[in-house]
């Protein structure tokens, strides 16, 4: 539970352009409402597509205290559930990816269908109604073979990011790929730090010296590198082939086609191919990368030989669970084609030395002598953007809270089902203020 006052104070203390307080990264209470307010009502980068290659697969995802189940139904539609059986709530299945015919929990064998329905429950009377006891559903949304989920009923609008990813991704053709190679770190450090450190390249250069071999890390805003010509001939070249560039972005999302660097083809530890069979053959195979992000936990790179994804999920206050996942063509021969040593070893490197970086900085955060500084605003706009969202969110939710608990107060009851229900104490209601 956490008092609104609380939150609302630290939103009010936070400078524009300037680092969160202190509070932001270290209070268990406003750990606890960041999982209501971000990350139970936004969309998530879930994996892909062919992760689920056939009727029966499953993905179960934890986010936050909850966990998704994602389904293949038997007509090869994808389906998003909650992890939870309808009857005393035990958790179905375990994290990770799985195929069966039938979904049963493991705790009294109820039995569903893949379509969610519950198809079997032992030993309940005549009078039971199966059609009543079917799993909750979650959204679940597809775009160019990446699959997307939220815990939230009400999700935000998708059709435009759906709308405008696709031309750029589709031609990566991820429904022709498989899963090579997933990794999985826990470090010690707030979610938002953990973000905040992957929206930027301020410090690539020194501490990312893999990375800067091809990515382009002294890029002076987010949609325009050092080198302007280079980056407008990538553009022009990239139109030839057909490949669009981009940028496009809503509240929640960015995404756009850029060059690496001169000599590389691909971000990988020598500028090589890492899977001689491509993705993507377009101007064989010289075509930059596109990378796509999301709010509050994600970012990807598809390349011509290989895609990324990397996702921040938080487990603690002070501690975030990052997983990555490596994607490459579906008929390229681990040993032959590829390496996956070799594949990984980039951001494999890299996330590891992030993990370094982030927990020196939740143990700075952690002292009496923090301060919020100011963000660069030549290297940092990513970060500046990530974190205006995340205190926007806040301040709705907030103050759907604050509406709610008026409203509550006024009917003298609370008729709405107990999920529909803000988990906040409104302690006062205090100003809205502006962040």
């Amino acid at each position: 539970m956490l008092n609104l006052t609380k939150m609302r104070s630290l939103l009010d203390a936070r400078q524009p352009n300037h680092a969160l307080p202190q509070g932001c990264y270290t209070d268990p209470e406003v750990f606890a409402f960041d999982l209501a307010a971000i990350h139970e009502r936004n969309w998530i980068l879930a994996g892909f597509e062919v992760e689920l290659p056939e009727p029966g697969c499953t993905l179960a995802l934890p986010i936050g205290r909850s966990s998704v189940l994602i389904v293949r139904d038997r007509t090869g539609g994808l389906r998003g559930f909650h992890n939870t059986c309808r009857h005393r709530g035990a958790q179905l299945c375990v994290a990770g990816h799985g195929q069966r015919s039938w979904i049963i929990c493991p705790y009294h064998q109820w039995t569903y269908d893949l379509d969610g329905r519950l198809a079997n429950a032992p030993r309940m009377p005549e009078t039971f109604d199966r059609t009543l006891h079917g799993l909750r559903p979650v959204p679940v949304e597809a775009v160019a073979g990446s699959i997307y989920v939220c815990l939230s009923d009400d999700p935000p609008a998708f059709d435009s990011f759906r709308d405008q990813l696709a031309p750029l991704l589709a031609p990566h053709n991820l429904a022709n790929a498989k899963l090579a190679f997933e990794s999985t770190l826990v470090e010690r450090a707030n979610w938002k730090l953990v973000m905040e450190n992957a929206r930027e390249c301020y410090h690539c250069v020194v501490r990312h010296p893999e990375l800067s071999v091809t990515f382009p890390v002294k890029g002076r805003r987010s949609v325009q590198f050092a080198d302007v010509e280079r980056f407008d001939g990538f553009r022009a070249r990239m139109g030839k082939v057909g490949l669009k560039v981009g940028p496009v972005e809503g509240e929640w999302w960015q995404a756009m086609r850029f060059p690496v660097n001169d000599g590389a083809i691909t971000l990988s530890m020598d500028g090589k191919p890492a899977c001689t069979k491509l993705m993507c053959d377009a101007a064989q195979g010289d075509i930059g990368t596109l990378r796509w992000s999301l709010e509050p936990h994600s970012f990807a790179h598809a390349t011509c030989d290989a895609v990324f994804m990397f996702s921040a999920m938080p487990t603690g206050p002070e501690e975030t669970i990052v997983t990555g996942k490596w994607l490459v063509h579906k008929d390229a021969v681990e040993g032959v084609d590829y390496d996956v040593e070799r594949l990984a070893a980039l951001w494999t490197t890299t996330n590891l030395q992030d993990l370094d970086l982030c927990e020196n900085n939740q143990r700075g955060v952690n002292s009496l002598g923090y301060v919020p500084g100011p963000y660069c605003e030549e290297a940092e706009p990513l970060v500046m953007r990530f974190t205006d969202w995340y205190c926007a969110e806040a301040r709705a939710y907030l103050e759907r809270a604050t509406r709610d608990h008026a409203d509550l107060d006024r009917a003298g009851g609370d008729a709405r089902p107990a999920q529909a229900r803000p988990r906040l104490t409104a302690v006062a209601a205090g100003g809205a203020g502006g962040s």
